[in-house]
């Protein structure tokens, strides 16, 4: 038995090759200007879809900092786009009292309600807090209960959190956030134990909250910019605020689907809504942010590809047109070839191949780009976990090389059928 190596079809394919890549290397301005389409469309995908890998990985750290046994209850939900309608908008405030009897039910660890005064619709305070001369601005305020550490688990820098002494006498005590505290005593001065004015009146600092995570952006976090007073001292100080966020804390995380039927079984009975009338109420897990960034994200992806997809086309039409120019320029190359043996595959293989190397070169530079410029993302905001992805880096040079693949099997094929003779008398 005779076993040399055979010449087959990957000796065919490797010659090819070898002669795509010689054609690119004689027209390296005109390779380079056919696969820029190629090149915008790849490096849009990846850079998009690195940005939104550090989207991702901020906003679930964030909504898993809130923690997966926290229900919340509001007069409509915070997770919806758009505008809300404007009977929603009307609805009635939540009462602060329902807090004590949701701590009841069965199934709740702890629950509790919580008051903002703040501006909603650029989400940052309308307070200021001053010492001496110094002054903290756009602070945002927010009445709570003891409880809220247990529903939360805040972090605190340095102090300590109210206690039910001082909800129960109303105490002038104040927990600053972390950038309030920065303000007020830049050089490193304990501020326990201080006294700040809280519009106009005095508070004794008896805490600092640590540093919180921020799902988007970078830059000083308006949750940084705070004031934390007990509930009672806060409803003393803004009677006329009423706007009530109630937070249930399940036992345990298997339980908050029975929780949340419980309480709003509970908040029915104190609205005294009908069997037959909605719940004129919302009530939310944290979850409800994961949904919503998906609804956004998707939204995000669309884009993208519309996008990227008119410049892939582009570059195909580009990658079509130059490898039709090309089979015009060679011609009497492909003559010479087909008249010492190469057969039609042979022809087609070469021009075939050729195209997919332009766009698949096309698709490696567009993924380098689009990884630089997703990762220097992380320079502008450091808090930005931008991460490049396997799957679309190896879709991006899949799609490239299916490009070159149906854009250029017409002007391959039209080689290949090239009469050798008429090719040869070509000039």
């Amino acid at each position: 038995m005779n076993f040399a190596p055979r010449r087959g079809l990957f000796s065919g394919v490797w010659e090819a090759v070898g002669l795509a890549m010689d054609a690119l290397r004689r027209n390296p301005l005109r390779s380079a200007l056919t696969v820029l389409g190629i090149v915008i469309g790849v490096g849009t995908v990846i850079a998009i879809s690195t940005v939104v890998n550090g989207l991702n990985s901020n906003v679930i750290g964030a909504v898993e900092n809130l923690g997966s046994n926290v229900i919340i209850c509001y007069r409509f939900s915070w997770a919806t786009l758009g505008r809300l309608p404007g009977d929603v908008l009307q609805r009635k405030e939540l009462k602060s009292e329902w807090a004590e009897d949701i701590r009841l039910l069965p199934h709740v660890a702890t629950a509790t309600a919580s008051l903002r005064v703040f501006n909603q619709e650029f989400d940052e305070g309308t307070s200021f807090v001053r010492r001496g001369n110094i002054r903290a601005k756009n602070v945002i305020l927010e009445g709570d209960t003891p409880e809220i550490q247990d529903v939360f688990n805040l972090q605190i820098q340095e102090g300590r959190w109210f206690n039910s002494v001082d909800e129960d006498h109303r105490s002038s005590v104040v927990m600053l956030g972390h950038d309030t505290a920065a303000t007020l005593f830049p050089h490193n001065d304990d501020p326990v134990g201080q006294e700040v004015l809280l519009e106009g009146q005095v508070f004794q600092v008896i805490g600092v909250a640590a540093l919180q995570q921020r799902a988007f952006g970078s830059g000083a976090n308006p949750e940084d910019n705070i004031a934390y007073l007990p509930l009672s001292t806060m409803q003393k100080m803004h009677p006329e605020v009423r706007d009530y966020v109630l937070f249930v804390k399940a036992d345990d995380s298997k339980n908050v689907a029975l929780v949340v039927d419980e309480v709003r079984e509970l908040l029915r009975r104190k609205r005294r809504l009908a069997s037959d009338k909605p719940d004129d109420f919302a009530i939310f897990t944290p979850d409800a942010f994961i949904d919503l960034w998906k609804q956004i994200s998707g939204g995000i992806f669309v884009v993208m590809f519309a996008v990227s997809s008119v410049a892939l086309l582009v570059g195909g039409i580009g990658v079509m047109n130059i490898m039709l120019v090309s089979v015009t320029e060679r011609t009497r190359e492909i003559g010479v070839r087909k008249a010492i043996g190469a057969r039609q595959r042979n022809i087609l293989w070469q021009f075939l191949l050729e195209a997919v190397a332009l766009t698949v070169l096309g698709g490696l530079i567009g993924v380098l780009g689009g990884s630089a410029l997703g990762l220097s993302i992380r320079l502008i905001f450091p808090s930005m976990h931008a991460s490049v992805s396997l799957f679309w880096v190896l879709m991006g040079e899949l799609i490239s090389a299916a490009i070159g693949i149906g854009f250029g099997v017409y002007p391959a094929w039209k080689a290949a059928r090239l009469d050798p003779v008429e090719a040869l008398r070509y000039e």
